[in-house]
Parts: C-alpha cells; sequence; structure tokens
C-alpha cells in the first residue's frame, strides 16, 4: 500500500548541496571500500592463478561466474531483506528491524540449498556448458564442489551485512568482511604455491582458500555480534516469532521477484560466458581475465548504488518522499561522475595491469588489449541503469519492474543479439565482447522514464 505523497520539488538539483552529499558519503564510502576490498580479491585470486596456465585462468574464469551466479541468487533474498530493514529503520521500528533481519538469514539460508545442489553434484554439466576443453571442465569441477560448500557461510554474512548497512553501520561490515578477504587472500598464496610447507595445490587451493576464509569470517561475526550491544544477534525465540504467516509473505513479496530477477541477470552473465566459451578458447581465456578487472572497475559504481539505496529507503520509510527523489538525483549524477573518472583511470593503467599475466601468448594478449578497452566504455554505459535498479528504484520497492526490465533488455535483446553474432555471423571475439554491453543502452532509456513518473514509491514499513 502506497500513502499519499506530498509535494515533489519540481527542481531537485536546486537541493544539490552539502548537507546532502554528507550523507551519501558517509555511508557510501565504507560500502564502496567493501565492494572495492571483494571485487579487489577476484583480481589478486586470477594474477596468482595467471601465474599457472591458461587453462587454469580459463577454468578459474568459468567457474567464478558460475559461482557468482549463486551468490547473486542469494543476493535476492538480502536485497528484499535490506529493502525492509532500511524502512524500518528509518521508521524507527527496532522490533521490525530484527525481525527482518531474522527472516532475511532464515530464507537466504534455505534458498542456498538449490544452487548448493547444482553446484555439489552438477558441476561437471555446469562447466561442459562453457567450455569443450576437458581439462578446463575438469579443473573448473573441483573447483566448484569445493567452494559450493561455502554458499551458507554467505548466507549469513550476507543478512548480516545488509542488516549494517541499513542501520548506518556500513564501516562494521567493511571491517569484518575485510578480515574475511583478508584472510582469503593470505590462504590463496599458501595453498595455490604451497608455502610454508604447505602442499601446492594450484586451482584446488584457491577453492578450499576459499571455503576456509568463509568459515571464519562467520566465526569473526558471531564474536562480533555478541561482544557489541548495540547491534543485533538473532537468537532461537527470534528466528520463531519471525517464522509467522504474516511476515514471511511481507519477505517473500518482495524477495521471490527480486530473486528471479537477480537469477536471470546472473544467469544472463553465465549465458555471455558460454557464448563466448563456444565460439572461440582464446576469447574464453581473455574474459576470464576481463571479469574480475570489471567487478573491480564497477566495485565503485555499486558501493554507491547500496548506499543510495539504504539512504532512499530510510526517507521513505519515514514518509519523507521529497528527500527520496532529490537525494536519487543527486546519487545518479555523482555515480556517473565517479564511473566516468574510474573509466580513465582504468585505460591509463591498461598497460601495467595486463603486464601482471606473465602465462598469456602474445596473440591472447593483443586480445586483451582490445577487451579492455572495449570495457572502460563499456562500464561508463552502465552508471546511471545500475544506479537506478541496485540503488533508487529497488530501494523504493520497485522490485517487478526491475525485474520485467532484465528480462526484456537481457533475454530479449542482449543475449540473442551476442549468440547470433557470435554463433551464426562468426564475429571476432572483440566484437561479441562489445555486445555484450548492447543491452545496456535500453535500460537507459527505460529507467529514466520509471524514475520520472513517480510510480516506484512504496512505502513498505507497515
Amino acid at each position: 500500500m502506497t500513502p499519499k505523497t506530498r509535494s515533489i520539488t519540481s527542481t531537485p538539483l536546486m537541493q544539490f548541496n552539502a548537507p546532502l552529499l554528507k550523507p551519501l558519503f558517509a555511508l557510501a564510502i565504507p560500502i564502496t571500500l567493501q565492494s572495492i576490498f571483494f571485487s579487489s580479491k577476484g583480481v589478486i585470486d586470477l594474477i596468482m592463478i595467471g601465474q599457472l596456465s591458461e587453462n587454469d585462468i580459463a577454468a578459474a574464469g568459468v567457474s567464478s561466474r558460475a559461482l557468482f551466479v549463486a551468490t547473486i541468487i542469494l543476493s535476492g533474498v538480502t536485497t528484499a531483506g535490506a529493502i525492509l530493514i532500511a524502512q524500518y529503520f528509518g521508521k524507527k521500528d527496532d522490533q521490525g528491524t530484527k525481525r527482518s533481519t531474522t527472516l532475511t538469514w532464515v530464507l537466504s539460508s534455505l534458498l542456498a540449498l538449490i544452487p548448493f545442489c547444482a553446484l555439489a553434484l552438477a558441476n561437471s554439466h555446469v562447466m561442459g556448458l562453457s567450455s569443450n576443453n576437458i581439462e578446463v571442465q575438469a579443473l573448473g569441477s573441483q573447483y566448484l564442489f569445493i567452494t559450493s560448500f561455502s554458499l551458507f557461510c554467505m548466507a549469513f554474512t550476507g543478512s548480516i551485512a545488509a542488516y549494517l548497512r541499513s542501520i548506518h553501520q556500513a564501516s562494521i561490515s567493511l571491517y569484518l568482511s575485510s578480515l574475511g578477504i583478508i584472510l582469503n587472500i593470505l590462504l590463496n598464496w599458501v595453498l595455490i604455491f604451497g608455502h610454508f610447507s604447505a602442499p601446492q595445490m594450484g586451482l584446488k587451493g584457491a577453492a578450499v582458500a576459499t571455503l576456509i576464509s568463509s568459515l571464519l569470517e562467520v566465526v569473526i561475526t558471531i564474536i562480533y555480534l555478541k561482544l557489541n550491544k548495540n547491534v543485533v544477534l538473532f537468537n532461537l525465540s527470534d528466528i520463531k516469532q519471525a517464522l509467522q504467516f504474516s511476515h514471511i509473505k511481507q519477505l517473500t513479496r518482495l524477495a521471490l521477484p527480486t530473486t528471479i530477477n537477480f537469477a536471470l541477470w546472473s544467469g544472463g552473465l553465465f549465458a555471455y560466458t558460454a557464448i563466448m566459451g563456444r565460439s572461440s578458447d582464446e576469447g574464453l581465456i581473455v574474459l576470464s581475465i576481463i571479469t574480475p578487472i570489471e567487478a573491480f572497475s564497477l566495485s565503485f559504481l555499486i558501493g554507491i548504488a547500496n548506499a543510495s539505496a539504504v539512504i532512499v529507503g530510510n526517507h521513505i520509510g519515514a514518509n519523507d518522499f521529497d528527500s527520496a527523489y532529490r537525494h536519487a538525483i543527486m546519487i545518479t549524477v555523482v555515480a556517473f561522475i565517479v564511473t566516468l573518472c574510474v573509466s580513465l583511470s582504468l585505460y591509463a593503467l591498461k598497460d601495467t595491469i595486463l603486464g601482471l599475466f606473465t602465462s598469456l601468448e602474445t596473440t591472447t594478449t593483443e586480445l586483451a588489449n582490445k577487451f579492455y578497452v572495449i570495457l572502460c566504455l563499456g562500464i561508463i554505459l552502465r552508471s546511471l541503469p545500475t544506479t537506478m535498479v541496485v540503488g533508487v528504484l529497488r530501494a523504493g520497492g520497485d522490485v517487478k519492474f526491475c525485474l520485467y526490465q532484465d528480462l526484456i533488455t537481457q533475454w530479449c535483446f542482449g543475449i540473442p543479439l551476442a549468440a547470433i553474432g557470435a554463433l551464426l555471423m562468426g564475429l571476432r571475439p572483440e566484437w561479441i565482447f562489445a555486445l555484450f554491453f548492447l543491452e545496456t543502452l535500453f535500460k537507459w532509456f527505460a529507467c529514466i522514464y520509471r524514475f520520472r513518473s513517480k510510480r516506484w514509491f512504496n512505502y513498505l514499513a507497515q
């Protein structure tokens, strides 16, 4: 149910000032740092694996993308939970905040069973979708089996991170996740290369490191929550209270379209990887290199978008739709400027970054240079749609529009056009990669139209 809103100013950009920027950056900086640390882990992992062989790089790229799909599916529930938590926090309803956090963890843990079964039991089939190379399939299958158990850890830490961000404690979430990332990097270094008398496990060592660091992050998070009385740690009675039909229905109405949306979107990313893998082995290797670089470059944008979701959600929960609208415009402008600066910086570091991958052959390096330039342009195109979908529209509870937009632009335009270009027209890998960004152009028009309509305001904290 959407309450009647008060008049929204027609000139929101006139409010673009320091009082509005302060809460944005207070939240955006720790959230962005957390996103940067997480994505940098993928880059560092790939640099380590890049010292092994091109098959290891390809296997790591495909299996990491499959694990990413599983993680994003869990994010559907935690994102929906964060929407409720932010609005209850804006309403100053402590019981609703705690209940939503508890229910978010329970539902995301149950949902983790689905991707876990797929990655643990059918990993060879998953790898076979993106590569015909037997060695790549074998390496990736082993990686997926081991890392699939970490999904239950991610369900817990993801739920707690959503809660901490929504109550403006993003710095705590940053510290906790940073410890997990540092542990993962150190364990990778030890187990991949066999340092400190450990066995030299190669790609399998990276998988084991991911699982151990995920378990340790859960333990560290629980210890912190027990020692800090200013944040929530739910118990059995809280779980029983949260598992009431009305509460489950409230979260499910948000989580179901959001989870389907995330599953389709991340599945689309895997489909792009499969298209590239089926059309060019060399293209798959380069895509495996570019993907974590892309994730790192977009981490700044994702951080701002997640911060905007909290701020906009808090204002809507407090029935302040005027501030929510003005903040949304300001945040979108800031996100575009930041992404433009990131793109220019990324291009300036092109030779340095690609020079880190010493195992690449000359032709693969040349192709990587072409992919890299396309990436620098592509991340600029993604600035507005990502801010709107991840931050603004979803914070307003407009989850169905986000679902329909991704379904139409990605699965009806982007993926079919890329498949036609790769499998029917036989385009070169760099042109196939460029087609991956085509769907973003459609999203610009859809997001701007929906935002201006103001139909994305939904009051949920009832």
